[in-house]
């Protein structure tokens, strides 16, 4: 696979490439690679990939193409892609928008865990990509984690809101978690650890039964104790309603950016 990506030394083309490249799905010298800020004397610790100087030399020398810059970006790349399989993880731009660069288009919602090979990356393929296009995409998406192939693009707006969050969600908690604990007067760093427990530890025990998160809600309560208080608690102050509103608002935000890049 000779494997080019615009974007090559931002957040998430570092973390693609350093996947790829560490895992030998993609040889070094078939790496092909273009940033803003120029080429540099290695990348990654790899001295042999190629730095392009432009979209087109890029284009040239690639099969396939991960875009991997800021949507506000791309229309000035003036991508030409023809005859290429791009990937695009530009949140909020469309297929039809990625489309008009000629190539075969998947468009996909990697988050931040992508660094640590813990990415969940929902994907859509436009309608001239081929099985083997799907292939290719779920090797690359597969060495940073996840990845799942949903049916419309609706879909990877919202999934932008909830699993490309990231940390954000259980960050807030923790910092809310944390101001309290500091109220009640615990030493910093028993705090910390105290709310590391909570939100990092007790989240763990979910990994793999998210399915019986209801369940596990409904276990607590049945206690009728400390934890069933603080969660009829923070049911009564509406916790369950301020995460619809802000799932809701941040995929109306996603949905924005896309009529934004289709005005463009």
């Amino acid at each position: 696979m000779r494997l080019g990506i615009i974007g090559a030394t931002g957040w998430l083309g570092s973390a693609l490439g350093k996947a790829v490249l560490n895992s030998g799905l993609v040889e070094p010298q078939d790496l092909v690679l273009l940033n803003r800020s120029g080429p540099r004397p290695d990348y990654l610790g790899y001295s042999e990939p190629h730095w392009a100087s432009d979209p087109a030399d890029l284009v040239a020398r690639a099969d396939v193409i991960v875009l991997s810059v800021r949507p506000e970006d791309y229309a000035g790349l003036g991508l030409r892609a023809e005859g290429r399989l791009l990937l695009s993880f530009l949140a909020g731009t469309p297929l039809e928008v990625l489309a008009a660069s000629g190539a075969r288009v998947v468009r996909s919602a990697p988050n931040g865990a992508a660094d640590r090979g813990q990415s969940y990356t929902p994907w859509i393929a436009g309608p001239d990509v081929t099985r083997e296009d799907r292939a290719v995409v779920c090797d690359l998406l597969s060495t940073v984690g996840r990845e799942d192939e949903v049916d419309n693009e609706a879909q990877i707006d919202y999934l932008t809101a909830l699993s490309g969050s990231g940390a954000a969600y259980p960050a807030l908690m923790a910092a809310a978690m944390l101001a309290d604990a500091r109220k009640a007067g615990l030493p910093e760093g028993v705090a910390q650890r105290a709310v590391e427990a909570a939100v990092c530890d007790g989240g763990e025990t979910l990994r793999g039964h998210i399915g019986e998160a209801e369940e596990t809600v409904a276990l607590y309560r049945s206690y009728r104790g400390t934890t069933a208080a603080g969660l009829d608690a923070a049911e009564g102050a509406g916790f369950s309603k301020a995460l619809a509103e802000a799932l809701g608002a941040a995929t109306e935000k996603a949905r924005a950016i896309s009529d934004e890049a289709k005005k463009r």
